[in-house]
């Protein structure tokens, strides 16, 4: 994808002999950025797609590769941060480049785009002989610009409610997490399909453009995607950078502002990735069923017996698929879902904390029966539960 920066230094390369049909076109800084995008985002594709269809054979084939489902989640919010970082460079860098280097706003779409859109599909069509004129970008490189600036907004939003669902819900209602969940992987799906379709396409098949590795475009390539550019450069139109007083002076004013945002994002994505490990403590986190002490030995007091309502009569079909799985749906899906840490999406993600003929040291009902927690069990479904385990946590 082609990035809003518009040269610092001088477009054309140039030979003693005579002129060489290249110019410049994005400097190293810009095309390391690039790479880190491609770096990010193909990292967040290849672990985040696995977790959106998770019975594929061909997920399970990658999760197994990376050596399980919470290895494969690191690396998908270690891929998230290192995009967050990279967002922040760049709200910094066009604010550089348009304070203290005075650059257009080149990325801005503007009413010359629709009709340079319109002008494309008529030449596309057959309808018009001229082919329009395309500025530094074009309509398509702005249109995939500023997808990426909405893609970045919409899952930076979402992965947050999913990754941080209790502190989501301490201010939301608790049914934006799985809306957050749905937006998420569709969001995902179609930022995937939209570079493979579309700028794989505009990019690398219609026609090899490797300035963004090479930092250089062809004067063929400039003709035919930014004629409109060229004849700017070659007509001396190019507005002229600032004079060394009035950069310093800019630079002044840029630098103390740009660090304290800087700072101020970095803490925004240090609560972002510390804000919430899991919505389950780890088990060392949970206190150690207390003991009650014995009581003294005293003389035998006659008393009758109290009158005691009778235990609920459990089911005899006490298994995972026939009812308590629905139980964990109900109470613990909300914030155990697919989205990280503890899942009861299904039988075996749930015996994850759960250990077969011991309710008291299975993490997952002591954990559900805690008045504190949200999405607490009931008596009833405590004892369901609790029973369940006690007959070996059978699964059908």
């Amino acid at each position: 994808m082609a990035t809003a920066y518009p040269p610092e230094t001088e477009t054309t390369s140039t030979a003693p002999a005579a002129p060489q049909p290249w110019y410049i076109r994005f400097h190293l800084a810009q095309r390391i950025e690039h790479f880190l995008l491609i770096l990010s985002f193909t990292t967040l594709a290849l672990t985040g797609l696995p977790q959106k269809f998770p019975l594929s054979p061909i997920s399970r084939g990658f999760v197994d590769l990376v050596g399980g489902v919470e290895n494969l989640r690191i690396i998908h919010r270690a891929a998230a941060t290192l995009f967050l970082l990279e967002a922040i460079y760049h709200v910094v860098y066009i604010a550089y480049i348009l304070y203290v280097r005075r650059a257009k706003p080149s990325m801005l779409p503007t009413m010359t785009d629709v009709r340079n859109a319109f002008e494309a599909i008529r030449y596309n069509l057959g309808l018009s002989n001229k082919k329009p004129e395309m500025p530094r970008y074009n309509f398509t490189e702005k249109m995939e610009y500023w997808a990426v600036v909405w893609g970045l907004v919409i899952m930076a939003i979402t992965g947050f409610m999913m990754w941080n669902p209790i502190m989501t819900t301490r201010f939301l209602p608790g049914v934006v997490v799985p809306a957050a969940k749905a937006a998420h992987g569709g969001e995902a799906i179609l930022a995937v399909l939209a570079i493979i379709i579309w700028h794989f396409y505009h990019v690398h098949i219609r026609h090899f453009n490797k300035s963004m590795f090479t930092g250089k475009i062809s004067r063929t390539l400039m003709e035919e995607e930014h004629a409109l550019e060229l004849k700017e450069i070659e007509t001396g139109k190019t507005p002229p950078p600032p004079s060394p007083e009035e950069y310093r002076r800019r630079m002044r004013v840029f630098v103390p502002i740009a660090a304290v945002m800087s700072i101020l994002m970095l803490v925004l994505v240090g609560c972002f990735v510390t804000g919430e490990n899991t919505a389950v403590a780890p088990t060392d986190a949970v206190p150690p069923a207390q003991e009650t002490p014995a009581p003294a030995e005293t003389e035998p007091v006659a008393t009758e017996p109290a009158a005691t309502e009778p235990a609920a009569e459990l089911p005899e079909d006490l298994t995972w698929a026939a009812n308590v799985g629905q139980i964990f749906q109900d109470r613990c899906a909300l914030c155990h879902g697919s989205s990280g840490g503890y899942s009861v999406e299904t039988y075996a993600d749930a015996m994850t904390e759960v250990t077969p003929g011991d309710p008291d040291g299975s993490l997952a009902l002591r954990i559900g029966s805690s008045p504190s927690h949200p999405g607490t069990f009931d008596a009833d479904e405590v004892e369901l539960i609790r029973a369940w385990i006690e007959n070996g946590a059978p699964e059908e």
